[in-house]
């Protein structure tokens, strides 16, 4: 494996170094965005049950906020719903944005990596050719350890290149829709709790919800 790496020259260095943010930037992304962790599914059905019993206070809102992105967006709706329904959807979009902001993380320096390593292994092809015709000017074609160092340089870096850009454009292309998945979950569930909160308050306008009006102004 030295060997090849010595082989590549002095580009195989910062595409080395592409592979090992790839894989850091895959590795943690897979931890974060899985789906139960950010979105889970039964979250809004517990909220609005907690809502309708008069059982969410401050501390349930705390932990809903803290324990998942969708609970941070729900909470926001919660906490300005009775400011009217525009207010209350502006308060989620502000969160919203926020959060998407967190999912998308490092996944522009992945698209990075995935765009400029299959570069480096071309500049590698480039000056690896460039040492050959160099030699055959100089020495023509008579030494061959010379003419193959310089081919191998020219292979093993465009080799390595790809290498890295192939499964590092497949992890941006899947962590991007993952999100846009995630995104539009979480989305619809924002409506709903949006939809739900107004209807009711419309349905039952004589009617308060001590524990919520309590949670809500601390």
């Amino acid at each position: 494996m030295f060997e090849l790496v010595q082989a590549g020259g002095w580009l195989m260095i910062p595409i080395l170094l592409c592979s090992v943010v790839a894989a850091g930037i895959s590795v943690e992304r897979l931890w974060t965005l899985r789906a139960e962790q950010v979105a889970p599914r039964d979250l809004l059905t517990q909220v609005w049950s907690w809502i309708r019993n008069n059982e969410m206070d401050s501390s349930r809102l705390r932990e809903v906020k803290s324990g998942s992105p969708l609970g941070q967006i729900l909470v926001a709706g919660i906490t300005s719903h009775r400011r009217g329904r525009d207010v209350m959807k502006e308060s989620i979009e502000e969160v919203a944005n926020h959060v998407v902001h967190e999912l998308e993380r490092y996944l522009n320096t992945l698209g990075t990596v995935a765009a400029i390593t299959p570069l480096l292994g071309l500049l590698g092809t480039v000056i690896g050719m460039i040492k050959v015709f160099t030699a055959i000017q100089l020495e023509g074609t008579g030494n061959a350890a010379v003419l193959a160092g310089g081919i191998s340089e020219a292979l093993i870096t465009t080799a390595a290149g790809l290498t890295v850009a192939i499964p590092s454009l497949f992890f941006h292309r899947y962590f991007q829709r993952k999100v846009d998945e995630l995104v539009i979950y979480m989305e619809q569930e924002a409506l709903k709790l949006v939809e739900v909160l107004n209807a009711d308050r419309t349905d039952n306008a004589d009617v308060k919800h001590p524990a919520m009006a309590q949670a809500v102004n601390r």
